[in-house]
């Protein structure tokens, strides 16, 4: 007999049917025993005589024949896309026999310590709600892939291993590479705008790394980057126009998508204004200073607080828990930042943040030869670690800019997770490889 889905229960009311899945939970009453069996399409209950469930527990693997029926009205549950239907099982076999279990896999939240939940990581992704955050991950990959898309962006697949350290900042993993020296890439940056002059507009979806030693609840060594890049703008507002429609859309499908995620963490998509309002650096440093008395005003970024005393202004002041900061000192960014032609000391690059937190970093960059070789020597790059980045604008590069921002961040910020370790399937960090180091 063909297998049946979960999902497709429903369906076949009166049909004699082959489910496969594992027992999610166990219900013993008396001359019957109730066992949710969990597949990857959902829940549904399966009716037996003790005999049949002897022996079975949670997570053990099985197969059931049984007749599908209809729940009598008082008994459907309105929890379970399956809640109208039950299985009554007439053959039981044990495909494959649990352990006993770490802990209770049947309660609505695991209420674990983070470093249980993640030791015990082949487990834990079984639960539904922990499911859950990475089918939300799943939208957000491929509602940026989708949004870009549809504005002829190409994808392309950027290199971990790079030969120089171009981004400045964030410490970097040195790697060796057979006799030379290496590093895994920060971000796919240099790769992105050298391909912007052959295809004009591309993105890419790629594991990055940092080295920081940081034990933040919002850093980790590894993530997923969504990068765009695009050529013939006219002006870095563009850039920044982009970055808004991309991530309007991406939320949008995750409200579309998700509706069943988004309960199970009681999570809402953020407020968002038609248009997202944007102030440069030195502006919101005034109204934050007007706001609290607090005195940034000199300081070259927005410190966590002051990050989200402006998210606060902007929901009070604009309805949108997103706002855009712009116009940093030039000296702070990547070497290939464009300076602002009215004020170089401050450049057009520019933060998406919300809820607090920065969501998406982006800018202009500086597409003129000679302009970037020298700001390369200026932040003390070797132009021949990045000859072949550099090769591209030699031979001719129109005005470019483009944005990224993590996964497993909006990921966080939308679910509202305490940690962003929570929002990586395998989250590495400075005592962490799968397992504590």
């Amino acid at each position: 007999m063909e297998r049946t889905l979960v999902s497709q229960t429903i369906e076949k009311i009166g049909s004699e049917v082959l489910l496969k899945g594992w027992v999610n939970t166990r219900r013993d009453h008396g001359k019957i025993v109730f066992i949710d069996l969990r597949d990857r399409t959902g829940l549904v209950q399966i009716v037996l005589n003790p005999e049949l469930a002897e022996g079975l527990h949670s997570e053990d693997v099985i197969s059931v024949t049984g007749l599908i029926k209809a729940r009598p009205e008082k008994l459907v549950n309105p929890k379970l896309s399956t809640g109208t239907v039950e299985i009554e099982a007439q053959k039981v076999e044990l495909i494959s026999k649990s352990a006993e279990l770490p802990f209770d896999m049947g309660q609505e939240t695991l209420q674990l310590e983070l470093p249980t939940l993640l030791d015990n990581r082949a487990l834990s992704f079984r639960h539904s709600k922990i499911q859950a955050i990475f089918k939300v991950q799943e939208v957000i990959i491929n509602a940026f892939r989708q949004a870009l898309k549809d504005k002829d962006f190409l994808e392309f697949q950027s290199p971990s291993i790079i030969p120089s350290i171009p981004e400045g900042g964030a410490e970097v993993f040195e790697v060796k590479y057979f006799e030379h020296k290496a590093y895994l890439a920060q971000s796919p940056q240099l790769y992105k705008s050298l391909l912007v002059s052959a295809f004009e507009r591309v993105f890419s979806v790629n594991q990055v790394f940092r080295a920081e030693p940081s034990v933040t609840t919002s850093h980790i060594a590894e993530f997923t980057s969504l990068d765009a890049e695009m050529g013939f703008i006219d002006s870095w507002k563009e850039v920044k126009d982009m970055a808004e429609y991309t991530i309007k859309f991406i939320l949008n499908e995750i409200q579309t998508k998700c509706s069943q995620e988004l309960a199970l963490f009681r999570a809402v998509i953020p407020e968002v204004s038609k248009e997202i309002p944007h102030l440069k650096l030195r502006e919101a440093q005034q109204i934050i200073f007007d706001r609290t008395s607090r005195d940034c005003r000199k300081e070259k970024d927005l410190a966590p607080e002051d990050e989200r005393e402006i998210c606060k202004w902007a929901t009070e002041k604009h309805h949108s828990e997103l706002v855009f900061i712009s116009h940093y000192p030039t000296k702070y960014r990547p070497f290939y930042t464009y300076p602002d032609d009215e004020d170089p000391e401050y450049n057009q690059g520019f933060d998406l943040l919300g809820r607090g937190r920065e969501w998406l970093t982006g800018g202009r960059r500086i597409h003129d030869y000679k302009t970037l070789l020298q700001h390369a020597k200026e932040w003390k790059i070797d132009p021949d670690k990045i000859k072949t980045y550099l090769q591209a604008f030699e031979y001719g590069m129109p005005p470019l800019g483009g944005f990224a921002f993590g996964a497993e961040r909006i990921t966080m910020f939308v679910l509202g997770l305490s940690n962003i370790r929570e929002a990586s399937m395998f989250p590495r960090d400075m005592e962490r490889v799968d397992v504590h180091l």
